[in-house]
């Protein structure tokens, strides 16, 4: 994977851990620790909220036009514009190398926010369905406590 020389100079990590596969000992490190995790049952949703670079400019001059909105900018976003393609390709390959059936990745179109924020709903509802969740079974001797306790109740004043 390759990453601009200006963005790993900016994580301010150790120099000696900056090795010539960082990125992808990394991207395995985040693998291997999804795996984990499913392993242990947690459940893993990834989404990827990919926004054309047109909306992208969009947005900023929204940003740049509205008072109100002016916190959420930052100038250096507008610099960063400038490796769109290097992130783009950072993205994809991230997405490859972390993607698996046990903790799947969703790139979800994001121009459109009403969109987007169905599909990834959508994703949460399908993935909880799927965990078969139910109410714990009452036995005999829990309905009869609780038939008792409505009586207790109802002979309340």
């Amino acid at each position: 994977m390759r990453v601009h020389e200006e963005i790993l100079k900016r994580q301010q990590l150790p120099p000696e851990l900056v090795s010539k596969h960082i990125w992808d000992e990394r991207l395995a490190d985040i693998a291997h620790f999804e795996d984990y995790l499913t392993r242990q049952g947690v459940v893993i949703l990834k989404f990827f909220l990919n926004v054309s670079r047109k909306e992208q400019k969009k947005r900023f001059m929204e940003r740049l036009d509205k008072p109100e909105k002016n916190w959420k900018f930052s100038a250096s976003d507008v610099h960063e514009r400038r490796f769109w393609d290097d992130y783009m390709q950072a993205f994809e390959q991230a997405i490859q190398a972390t993607a698996s059936k046990q903790a799947p990745w969703y790139v979800v179109p994001a121009d459109n926010k009403w969109f987007t924020r169905l599909l990834v709903a959508a994703a949460i509802v399908e993935a909880v369905e799927q965990l078969d969740l139910a109410y714990p079974a009452v036995d005999a001797a829990k309905k009869k406590a609780l038939a008792a306790a409505r009586a207790e109740l109802e002979r309340e004043k």
